[in-house]
């Protein structure tokens, strides 16, 4: 079957978690069959037409199948109409706050899951062109693959929102969004229209999180030497998304995390997601894997292209050291026994992306450059809207080359161990500052000098912050107080902040110049120097937490959340606020809040034993979330505080309260 274009049409019921829709399929036959399917799990179907005619059908919960004579060379339509409440793939966020600012539907569909929701094709080899209708309440923005062609009005409170696509797709790339969403334009050099959307309370973020966003696509286009195949770039964040971002034809979903004012881009920002995103675009939505087996051709691709759009914003030096960061994690994931080789589709994310970029780089190394770029837009010509295998990519980058290549896919994407030496004696050619550290490394292990002799002589010596920080961080609990002064005195603040992540202890001789590290523009810097001094002077603990007052931090709220526990366990600090400061504090377990931020705030109650029964119920809930990792961890919070004495009993008195999920889950937990 070739099936060649899908119009639907879907309405979201966001109280009952539920999804109503149709999707009509045009399909050609290629070969004489007697039945076709889609993928189509836990959907009720309503109707199944064949050509306008109403046919009979078998659905076993994960397909829906039609029995028919189909003749090669005929062309077909199907028209499903369904009902379905899935249990994953399409998430209903805010519904249940009472604050309608933070609704949101959002899907997540890669791997085999947009067929919880839209019968469609869970074999990434099968592509097709997705038309969208989706219908909702008035004042919601909707977000979705392809050009809005069409918004109108029906039954008074609800709208229609139309998008179109003009080239296929897997699948799996399908995606909408639902919410409160303002948004900014801009256009790329080549005149592609960019969306960047955003909720309206970070209006004042939009700037910082997107900086760069034009360049980017910009230097992408340039770099791969192959236009933008899509017919707009849209961007979202959503609120509670499972990874940093997903790469949906035309129409990125990201974290909300990643939304941040000026003061958090230094430490972290939306950059290298952005980038990463945006080259999937080429590598994995114009040109798909056959299979997990050629993962690398996803992943790998898009991370390499996301470190040379950082190389081309931040430099070289923050280039090299940054693939100096990924090649010490592969070392020493490889050096336990657990390299992998990028040919293992079961292989780990550290694998496909960082072993992926650093294939790329020494290939780049190997062939050239202009013969590597050449290989790439030849690789993505000739396999447009098509799928690919690793030797497909090979058979062209050794055509553009000239040259056999059988040995680099045996060392880099068939070994398994990552060859550390090599690419660290790349890195010191390509980078005099990393060529110095490992320089000074050696002198140090070889004991030529005191570590706090070396590191003063070359101090003044050295030119690169990435270098100093590196430094700092690897031996500055070695260096003597009349060197951290003068780093503290004089250095940026990112050597600055080296100095707060590094030391242990503070030295009382240390305590002035450390104090003036909560002033420094860093979020990451002010936590750690608020709970270093905090710990280390307690005399002066209201005067730190007088400082440290009314700062919020990173998005998921890391510097007040670090200031509420450290206020509420300061004995002598505004004993007749605390009430104030717990309730607070206790309020951001509540699911309307971030995951990362309810983390942090159970964690932080969990060590004061400051459950109560509202935070109680919220943790048991955060049990059931679809975030994984936020559920693992919330779960082992909850066993830590069971083993508490009656702290069962505490349990079972909230149960009626809890939700059907919540209580299944509670008997569960409490039978072990």
């Amino acid at each position: 079957m070739d099936f060649i274009k899908a119009d639907v049409s879907v309405e979201a019921f966001p109280e009952e978690k539920r999804i109503n829709g149709t999707v009509t399929y045009e399909f050609q036959v290629l070969k004489d069959v007697d039945s076709i399917f889609l993928d189509a799990v836990k959907i009720n179907f309503l109707s199944v037409l064949l050509d306008l005619e109403k046919v009979k059908f078998t659905n076993d919960g994960k397909t829906i199948s039609v029995k028919r004579k189909f003749k090669k060379g005929d062309s077909y339509s199907i028209k499903l109409e369904y009902t379905t409440k899935p249990k994953q793939t399409v998430y209903f966020l805010g519904w249940e706050d009472e604050n309608p600012s933070n609704n949101q539907i959002w899907t997540q569909g890669q791997g085999k899951y947009t067929s919880h929701w839209l019968p469609s094709f869970d074999d990434m080899n099968e592509k097709v062109e997705f038309d969208m209708r989706i219908t909702t309440k008035n004042g919601l923005s909707v977000f979705s693959n392809g050009k809005l062609v069409d918004k109108s009005s029906i039954d008074g409170n609800k709208e229609v929102w139309t998008f179109n696509m003009n080239k296929p797709m897997s699948s799996y790339l399908v995606a909408f969004a639902i919410g409160n969403f303002k948004k900014k334009s801009v256009t790329s050099s080549s005149q592609v229209p960019i969306e960047l959307y955003y909720e309206p309370k970070d209006s004042l973020k939009a700037e910082p999180t997107y900086r760069y966003t034009k360049e980017i696509f910009d230097f992408l286009e340039v770099e791969i030497g192959i236009p933008y195949p899509w017919q707009n770039y849209k961007q979202i964040p959503v609120q509670d998304f499972l990874y940093a971002g997903m790469e949906n034809t035309g129409a990125t979903i990201f974290s909300n995390t990643f939304m941040v004012d000026s003061m958090a881009f230094a430490d972290k920002n939306y950059v290298n997601v952005n980038a990463h995103e945006l080259a999937h675009q080429w590598f994995g939505n114009l040109v798909t894997e056959q299979s997990g087996d050629h993962h690398w051709l996803h992943e790998g691709f898009a991370t390499y292209y996301a470190y040379l759009a950082e190389k081309q914003i931040f430099g070289e030096e923050y280039f090299y050291w940054r693939l100096l960061e990924t090649a010490e994690a592969l070392n020493n994931f490889s050096g336990d026994g657990n390299g992998e080789a990028l040919t293992n589709s079961s292989a780990g994310s550290l694998t496909f992306y960082e072993k992926g970029a650093w294939a790329l780089v020494m290939l780049k190394e190997r062939v050239g450059e202009a013969n590597f770029k050449q290989g790439i837009q030849n690789y993505l010509s000739q396999y447009a809207h098509k799928n690919v295998t690793i030797s497909d990519f090979i058979w062209e980058m050794e055509k553009a080359s000239g040259m056999k290549l059988s040995d680099f896919e045996e060392s880099w994407l068939q070994e398994s161990e990552f060859p550390f030496e090599k690419v660290k004696d790349f890195l010191i050619d390509k980078s005099t500052s990393i060529c110095t550290y490992f320089d000074i490394q050696n002198n140090i292990k070889k004991k030529t000098d005191s570590t706090k002799i070396i590191l003063t002589d070359k101090w003044d010596t050295l030119q690169s912050d990435d270098l100093k920080n590196r430094l700092i961080l690897d031996y500055g609990n070695e260096l003597s107080m009349d060197f951290l002064k003068k780093v503290l005195n004089e250095e940026s603040l990112k050597v600055r902040q080296a100095v707060a992540l590094s030391l242990e202890k503070t030295p009382l001789l240390l305590k002035e110049e450390f104090e003036s590290l909560l002033l420094d523009k860093s979020y990451r810097t002010m936590e750690a120097a608020l709970h270093r001094l905090w710990t280390d002077f307690p005399n002066n603990q209201k005067s730190y937490l007088d400082k440290a007052n009314n700062v919020i931090g990173f998005p998921n709220k890391n510097v007040r959340l670090l200031w509420l526990i450290l206020a509420l366990v300061s004995p002598e600090y505004n004993a007749e606020l605390k009430p104030k400061y717990y309730d607070e504090l206790s309020s951001y377990t509540s699911s309307e809040y971030h995951f990362e931020v309810r983390l942090l705030a159970f964690q932080y109650l969990k060590n004061i034993g400051g459950f109560n029964d509202k935070t109680l119920r919220n943790l048991v809930e955060a049990c059931s979330h679809h975030v994984w990792h936020f559920k693992k961890s919330s779960r082992n919070i909850l066993k830590e505080f069971l083993k508490g004495e009656g702290n069962i009993a505490r349990l079972k008195s909230i149960y009626p309260s809890l939700g059907q999920e919540q209580q299944q889950y509670l008997d569960k937990a409490l039978s072990k």
